[in-house]
């Protein structure tokens, strides 16, 4: 049996749209939330975080929202340095542990400031895109 010319092309592009793997898809989310924090961007943020997201001493999404918004008016710079990630893949959902250095400045040479946190975060697979759960970080220095 022989391929008709027009079925390859359509099976390469159909090979193309495929989704990604869900450890492929959540490092892609968490990326997109690291890009989201060193734009400043509130809204990208909050985009990647669940309703129900539960953080430390009981934070919702809303304090969460809250306390970038607050870091971001106090910091014209804002970078973020993640160490490699440590994910635990599970059925419709993933941990996600790393160390992150956050610096903050007004766009001088150095930041103003900085600190070094251990991250361990849950998230939940939701459709095509995943969303953050719950997150507790602590200062590592």
């Amino acid at each position: 049996m022989r391929l008709h010319p027009l079925l390859v092309p359509m099976l390469l592009a159909l090979a193309a749209c495929s989704r990604p793997p869900p450890e492929e898809a959540l490092r892609k989310d968490v990326e997109a939330m690291r890009t989201a924090v060193e734009a400043r961007d509130v809204g990208e943020l909050s985009d990647g975080i669940a309703d129900d997201f539960i953080g430390p001493e009981g934070m919702d999404r809303k304090g969460a929202t809250r306390l970038a918004q607050i870091v971001f008016l106090r910091n014209r710079d804002v970078g973020v340095t993640m160490g490699p990630l440590d994910i635990a893949m599970r059925e419709g959902g993933a941990t996600v542990k790393f160390t992150a250095a956050l610096t903050g400045g007004s766009g001088g040479m150095l930041p103003a400031s900085g600190q070094v946190y251990d991250v361990a975060t849950t998230w939940r697979q939701k459709d095509d895109e995943w969303e953050l759960v719950t997150a507790e970080w602590s200062p590592k220095l």
